[in-house]
């Protein structure tokens, strides 16, 4: 059970609402300011969305888990994953560095490079850890070849 509660969703859910608590219940009259802000919130969240979608696709199209806690059969360096190593996690932080902007909670900012610190040492770190036995050369090849975040 608590492998299901876990997982980076659930973490980005957390991280989400610490920062709706802040704009609603702190706001310290603290804004980004005009419609610019809002735009590009929902640029950044509409572009976590996509790029977790493709890479879902891809775990879809190679028949492997998508699972952070399982070893994937095959290793995908296809489609989004040619761009960057973790584009579900890459999409987790737009999401939220996307919704924090649309909130304007500006105190919750910090809160960005907080949770890509946790989202690396939680999951992608063992992630890689279990490639890196299980792949081997390829996987080294892969690290050389396309970077861990962009």
């Amino acid at each position: 059970m608590l492998k299901w509660i876990d997982m980076p969703p659930v973490w980005l859910a957390g991280f989400l609402m610490l920062a709706w608590g802040q704009v609603t219940y702190f706001p310290m009259g603290l804004r980004l300011g005009g419609g610019w802000v809002d735009f590009a919130g929902g640029v950044l969240v509409g572009a976590g969305v996509l790029l977790i979608a493709l890479a879902a696709l891809e775990f879809r199209r190679h028949r492997t888990t998508i699972v952070p806690h399982k070893t994937p059969v095959r290793l995908i360096t296809s489609g989004v994953f040619k761009r960057t190593r973790n584009p579900i996690y890459l999409g987790d932080a737009l999401i939220l560095a996307g919704l924090i902007l649309r909130w304007e909670a500006v105190l919750a900012l910090p809160l960005i490079p907080v949770f890509v610190w946790v989202i690396e040492k939680r999951f992608i770190e063992p992630e890689e850890d279990r490639m890196r036995r299980s792949f081997r050369a390829d996987f080294a090849r892969y690290c050389e070849k396309t970077r861990r975040w962009v």
